[in-house]
């Protein structure tokens, strides 16, 4: 399976505690990285009432939708309180996490329980990505090729979680029309024959009025349907509205899914580029 790679392993072991090396070292502590605060400007700029997505003629404004849905969750910067469940057959894990971005360019992210993977965390810049292992004090590059790995185990790729990949340069879309069940709008999405990626196309859904996503239908490269990824529990953080839960379930793994809980978000905080580097990731705590 394509999860199944070095760095899927290395994650894996980490929430796992099996191998026995990990047992001994001390965790980095979320708390001590830098606590950006809001600018308040840029507060006030981000605190407008979102538009409309729809036309004088009644459809969607496909090109203010796609926009839109990309940036959802994202803005100058932001620091969030996530929470990720992974369920499966056997037994069920979460983690707590606390998230920053700069831009697209930038995310840090840091577990900060269970206490066995506090300090765990996974730096972005630009296309370069980290996995910091703070009980064997290494870092770990991940290269490209494993964009589309396991992230900590989960249903989520690294991709998910950073956003590698780009809706408007990667793919094409169109408005295939309303969607009945559920109700909203579909939109399709055709990964242009340049992409390198898990999927050949997916189709997304997204409320009548064209500000919520509802539902997301991925296809692989064999047009067969890989996973299913819902937005549910609509709730205002810092004057927006958006989805707090994400489920994601994939087709070929019974009994299987995962769950990314947002408890908080803040948009448009300070967050210095020294919070985004490879010092302040490993820097003893």
């Amino acid at each position: 399976m394509y999860k199944e790679n070095i760095f899927a392993i290395l994650s894996k072991s980490v929430i796992l505690g099996a191998i026995t090396i990990l047992v001994c070292a001390a965790a980095v502590s979320a708390e001590d990285l830098p606590q950006p605060t809001a600018s308040s400007a840029a507060i006030s700029e981000n605190k407008k009432v979102l538009t409309n997505f729809i036309g004088e003629s009644g459809k969607l404004n496909i090109e203010a939708v796609v926009k839109h849905f990309e940036d959802l969750y994202r803005s100058d910067s932001s620091m969030s309180q996530v929470e990720l469940t992974t369920v499966k057959p056997s037994n069920q894990r979460t983690l707590r996490m606390q998230v920053w971005t700069q831009g697209k360019e930038k995310v840090l992210i840091v577990i900060q329980a269970p206490a066995r993977e506090e300090g765990t965390a996974t730096l972005k810049v630009e296309k370069n990505l980290w996995n910091y292992l703070p009980r064997i004090k290494r870092t770990i590059r991940i290269p490209p090729s494993m964009m589309l790995a396991s992230w900590m185990g989960s249903d989520f790729t690294n991709d998910d979680l950073v956003k590698e990949s780009s809706l408007t340069e990667d793919y094409t879309y169109e408005l295939v029309g309303r969607s009945e069940k559920p109700d909203g709008w579909l939109v399709k999405f055709d990964a242009k024959p340049d992409t390198v990626g898990l999927w050949k196309r997916f189709e997304l859904i997204v409320s009548a009025d064209g500000q919520i996503p509802v539902e997301a239908r991925y296809y692989d490269r064999k047009g067969r349907l890989a996973r299913t990824l819902y937005w549910t529990d609509v709730k205002e953080f810092d004057a927006r509205r958006i989805p707090s839960r994400l489920t994601l379930i994939p087709e070929d793994s019974e009994g299987h899914k995962t769950e990314l809980v947002y408890l908080n978000i803040d948009f448009d905080v300070e967050a210095p580029d020294s919070m985004f580097s490879l010092s302040a990731l490993e820097q003893k705590r």
